[in-house]
């Protein structure tokens, strides 16, 4: 199974590795993560958790919301997010109202970081794509961080699809894979993430075993304590 959390990104701090070395980590606050459903493959055709997190004031929920999570026995959240499983997964050990804890992790396991990266508003092709830009000299005027041209001749005689072109930069879906978990301070509900992490901080990121693998490097290799 996939265990999976759902956590508020806090910000960023350093800690001792093993070897008497520093980490850069990403800190992730997973307190008061409730499960509010759980759906099965017979229910709902497809097995997920659907947990909340983060406090709301309850005359802020709508009446749908509100009875959903009384019926679930959870106080107001923020937000509701869902964790997919395999249609094979065993969930009958998960039920509403039961909170998830961090220590379902252990320092050495990678992960999948999903989240919503930073908007950067409307960007140019320099910035959106690292386009190279016109040369800056011998008469050129006005066209030194242009794109270029976009269409083309007779033959099509349109523009290509996944032509890089200026547009909206980032608030989009991100997943990083193979996150290395630098450590687990169960107490706390804090998760320590050795790698990139999407989001601003206090945006909320979902954490899931990895299924993806791959060779580390021996100077990056978690080295036991």
């Amino acid at each position: 199974m996939r265990l999976g959390i759902v956590g508020k990104k806090v910000g960023m701090t350093q800690i001792f590795n093993p070897t008497g070395g520093t980490w850069s980590v990403t800190v992730i606050d997973t307190s008061g993560c409730q499960i509010t459903q759980v759906k099965t493959k017979d229910h709902d055709k497809y097995v997920a958790l659907q947990v909340g997190i983060g406090a709301r004031k309850p005359q802020n929920l709508s009446k749908a919301r509100a009875g959903h999570l009384k019926k679930a026995g959870v106080t107001s959240k923020l937000r509701l997010l869902e964790i997919r499983l395999a249609d094979t997964d065993d969930v009958t050990q998960f039920k509403t109202g039961q909170t998830l804890s961090s220590g379902m992790f252990a320092a050495g396991d990678r992960v999948d970081v999903e989240g919503v990266s930073k908007g950067k508003g409307f960007q140019g092709v320099m910035r959106r794509f690292n386009f190279k830009g016109k040369h800056a000299t011998h008469g050129t005027s006005k066209y030194f961080r242009h794109g270029g041209s976009n269409g083309s001749n007779t033959f099509p005689g349109r523009v290509l699809k996944n032509k890089g072109m200026p547009g909206r930069m980032g608030g989009a879906d991100i997943t990083t894979h193979n996150v290395q978990i630098a450590e687990v301070r169960s107490e706390d509900n804090l998760i320590l993430l050795r790698g990139s992490v999407p989001g601003a901080n206090g945006d909320l990121v979902t954490l899931r075993t990895t299924q993806r693998t791959r060779n580390v490097p021996k100077d990056r290799a978690w080295v036991s304590a």
